[in-house]
This record gives structure tokens, C-alpha cells and sequence, in this order.
């Protein structure tokens, strides 16, 4: 049975509940599996050595999902060529591929939970009354710590840009 935690994030002001552990930056990355567009499996471990920010998003196909990640994969872009970045979400990793191709994006790799929601349960996102991955942002160093780590306490506001942008380009 997976922790519980509530008074982290609300839906349009309507309290929720994020299942999984309650990490904050400083923390050691846990695992994770998710799948990548051609429904390959992609862990921690194949990105070992690089520095990652992970974008969390409930859903590419709203407005402010589209948002987020169009701005970070303008900004990581600008901030390092050898920074990777991930956008998560439960989207079915055909939609996460059709959003990609429509919106002419190529500096993001984007990779689904929908199938087990490791992701969200191993990092503490997964919101139990819908089943969606709640909003944050993470960076995962080269050694897989977590130097930084967001959650958006309101799911339809954007993430804090400036902030996570400055902790990513401290590790450069």
C-alpha cells in the first residue's frame, strides 16, 4: 500500500491525495520505468551520468502541459546540449508521439506511466482520485540525486521556471 499525503495539491481548489513517498530535494532518485513512444521500456539507469529535467504533467493535450513543456524545451535547450529533458505524463505513449509530431518538438523526449504508474508512485505523484501525475518538476544530477524538486500546489498554475531553471544551470 502506497503512503498517502493530502494539503500538498489542489484541482481547482478541490484538495487531492498524492500517493507514494514525499520526496524533496536533497533526496536520492528512486527507479522508475516508463515507456518511451515505440513502447520500449526507459529506467533510471539507462541515463546514468547525465543530468535530467523531468517535466510532470497530468496531460500534453491541455493548456497548460502544452505550456510547460514548450517553455522548458526551449529553455534546457538554451541552458546545455547535454541535458537531457523528459516530459511525464499517463498519456498513452501514441498520443505523447502525436503531440510531439504536431507541435514540431525534437528536444523532448516524452515517456508514459500510464501502464503501471511506477513513476508516480515511486516519486509521489500520482493523485489517487484520477489517476493522473500531479505537476512538478524535477532535476535529477548525474550522480541521481535530486537537487531540485516541485510540486505545483495548484495543478492548473504553472510550475516556477525561474527557479528551476537557476537550479539547472547551477549544475552545469
Amino acid at each position: 500500500m502506497a503512503d498517502e499525503r493530502s494539503k500538498v495539491v489542489t484541482m481547482f481548489d478541490k484538495p487531492m491525495t498524492l500517493l507514494g513517498p514525499g520526496l524533496t530535494a536533497g533526496d536520492k532518485a528512486p527507479d522508475y520505468t516508463l515507456l518511451d513512444n515505440s513502447l520500449r521500456p526507459v529506467t533510471l539507469a539507462d541515463s546514468a551520468g547525465k543530468i535530467r529535467l523531468i517535466s510532470v504533467v497530468p496531460s500534453l493535450d491541455t493548456e497548460v502541459c502544452d505550456i510547460q513543456t514548450k517553455m522548458f524545451a526551449r529553455e534546457v535547450k538554451k541552458t546545455s546540449e547535454d541535458i537531457l529533458f523528459y516530459t511525464v505524463s499517463m498519456d498513452l505513449p501514441f498520443a505523447q508521439k502525436r503531440w510531439v509530431e504536431e507541435n514540431k518538438i525534437s528536444d523532448t523526449i516524452t515517456l508514459s506511466d500510464f501502464n503501471d504508474a511506477n513513476f508516480g508512485l515511486n516519486y509521489g505523484l500520482l493523485l489517487k482520485e484520477i489517476r493522473l501525475l500531479t505537476r512538478a518538476v524535477l532535476i535529477i544530477d548525474s550522480e541521481n540525486n535530486l537537487p531540485y524538486f516541485e510540486i505545483v500546489p495548484e495543478i492548473h498554475h504553472e510550475p516556477n521556471y525561474a527557479d528551476s531553471l537557476e537550479a539547472l544551470r547551477n549544475l552545469k
